[in-house]
């Protein structure tokens, strides 16, 4: 039998791409994906029991209040469903390999650059979420913390990436407010689910930062996605 991973967020963009390249990119492993349809991982006794009957060799956790306005909105629900969460997953999988998807705004901006060694400074309710879950999944030294970037790609229903949401805020003549001073390192999902395979699949722990090659602003970004 396949070694099974657990997959947590499979309705997301990104959770739905590690499900969609497993066969390509994780082919030694039994995939099995939870949406929230599926489980809602804030209810512990459910996830516990969930947990039990599958009885993973490892899981990627990808599930989070990640939407910044919705943070700010709710910050009670971010810390519940970003930090909480998270630490009772890990705990669950104290014995196994665990990779959380964290996220770059655990820092300010206002040096760009960064590396896994500089201090992070979040300065909203998401980033602050994601660095307190980072440091509980961190306390176990055999756990991974990958810090993700801006994400590109299409999702089951066209509402889940920045590309989908400007393209449709353009196609039904909205306007776009874009910064020439704020900076991104924008990945395709499946890079990032390609890379994280590959991390699991040598056993990497740790603190990874995981970023496109090219620094564009959000301004460039919409001159490239406004000629496609």
């Amino acid at each position: 039998m396949k070694p099974r991973v657990i997959v947590t967020g499979t309705a997301g963009l990104i959770g739905q791409y590690f499900v969609k390249s497993a066969a390509r990119w994780a082919p030694g492993w039994e995939v099995c994906g939870l949406s929230r349809a599926d489980l809602d991982l804030t209810d512990q006794a459910a996830a516990e029991q969930v947990w039990q009957r599958l009885k993973p060799n490892a899981v990627i956790h990808c599930a989070a209040l990640s939407r910044t306005a919705e943070c700010e909105g709710n910050p009670q629900l971010a810390r519940c469903m970003n930090v909480d969460t998270t630490g009772y997953l890990a705990r669950l999988s104290r014995d196994i390999p665990f990779i959380f998807l964290s996220s770059g705004e655990v820092f300010n901006g206002k040096a760009g650059w960064y590396q896994e060694t500089d201090e992070p400074n979040p300065i909203n309710i998401y980033g602050k979420t994601k660095l307190e879950a980072e440091q509980r999944v961190l306390e176990n030294p055999a756990h991974t913390a990958v810090r993700i970037v801006l994400t590109a790609g299409a999702s089951q229903y066209g509402d889940r990436s920045f590309v989908e949401d400007m393209c449709r805020s353009v196609k039904n003549g909205k306007k776009v407010t874009l910064y020439v001073d704020e900076f991104r390192c924008p990945l395709p999902a499946g890079a990032i689910a390609r890379s994280v395979w590959e991390l699991l699949d040598q056993g990497a722990s740790g603190l990874y930062h995981l970023g496109g090659r090219e620094r564009l602003s959000r301004w460039e970004i919409g001159q490239a996605l406004l000629r496609w």
